[in-house]
């Protein structure tokens, strides 16, 4: 674990550091509280700090400040170390944002104990995040697919939608829905059928752009959102998709199970002012076309001239 020492005089400083080194931390140095401050601004400043209260520049109980005001971040464990012994000094420090606070001269164990306490706070720290994390994961992920879940992905077209309209630039879209998926659980079961989604979905997430994102929009349907895609950009990442579905087979306990997609594609160009559900709207609608056409295939839609399409066939042969 990597641990800051703040302190002026560079004898204590060495001796500190050189005590540190021995138990396993790796130190970081810094000759005054300016230099401190800095250091803890870094994107991946040291976990653990020893401040003097006393320093040149900013004092100890100055960065505390600055440290519990910028807030974000992982947490950093914050000790001051100094020769005032008096109640009000403790509670000055603490109110700071000090986490603890040891007398000149320390003792050596009781700064081990210290900074074992300090370990202790920072690994529940952890498991907060990693817990946090967790169960915003479970907020948003499909629990089958572990794409997004349909909140997730509409929340994601709004975003990428209000971004496009304030730069100017385009969102493509594409409503995908596995072909024939009824006849997969009615011949194969339930378990074969939750296998092909699995597969399928991360079939069509592997042929995306990492900033193009993919959602379960319901049952065996799903809506693939396109940063920066206009309508002939969608076309092609619509194809791709498309084949890199039918090209792979899906392995179940009864055999591999060759599946297809069909795909209608919609595209917010600049100046477009839908609302998402109208371009859902014309994809979905896009998407009945490809299924009535033999399925396999991927359908655009036009804006503004319903009945005109252009269409990418590709068939399973």
């Amino acid at each position: 674990m990597r641990i800051l020492i703040a302190d002026d005089d560079s004898v204590s400083r060495r001796i500190l550091a050189r005590l540190l080194s021995q138990w396993d931390y790796e130190v970081v140095e810094a000759d005054d509280g300016n230099g401190a401050w800095a250091v803890l601004q870094q994107a991946e400043p040291p976990r653990v700090a020893i401040l003097d209260w006393m320093m040149p520049g900013m004092t100890g109980p100055a960065v505390c400040r600055e440290v519990r005001r910028r807030g974000a971040g992982r947490y950093t464990y914050l000790i001051l170390l100094t020769a005032r012994n008096q109640m009000k000094d403790l509670v000055e420090g603490l109110d700071s944002g000090a986490d603890d606070y040891l007398t000149k001269p320390f003792d050596m164990q009781e700064l081990q104990v210290r900074l074992r306490a300090g370990r202790r706070i920072l690994a529940l720290e952890a498991d907060l995040v990693a817990a946090r994390e967790a169960l915003r994961d479970q907020a948003t992920r499909d629990p089958l697919t572990c794409v997004w879940n349909r909140y997730a992905i509409l929340d994601i077209l709004d975003r990428e939608l209000s971004r496009a309209r304030r730069e100017a630039g385009s969102v493509g879209i594409v409503m995908a829905d596995l072909d024939h998926f009824k006849q997969i659980n009615d011949r194969l079961g339930h378990l074969a059928g939750d296998a092909v989604l699995r597969e399928t979905a991360r079939q069509m997430q592997a042929s995306l752009r990492s900033y193009d994102a993919i959602g379960r929009y319901g049952g065996e349907e799903f809506l693939i959102v396109l940063a920066g895609a206009g309508l002939a950009e969608t076309a092609v990442l619509a194809e791709r998709v498309r084949h890199a579905v039918a090209d792979n087979h899906v392995s179940t306990r009864d055999g591999q199970v060759t599946v297809t997609i069909s795909a209608g594609a919609a595209a917010a160009e600049p100046g477009d002012t839908r609302a998402a559900e109208a371009i859902i709207d014309a994809a979905d609608r896009a998407l009945y076309r490809a299924k009535s056409r033999g399925r396999n295939c991927v359908e655009l839609a036009v804006p503004g001239v319903p009945d005109a399409l252009r269409s990418l066939v590709a068939s399973s042969n």
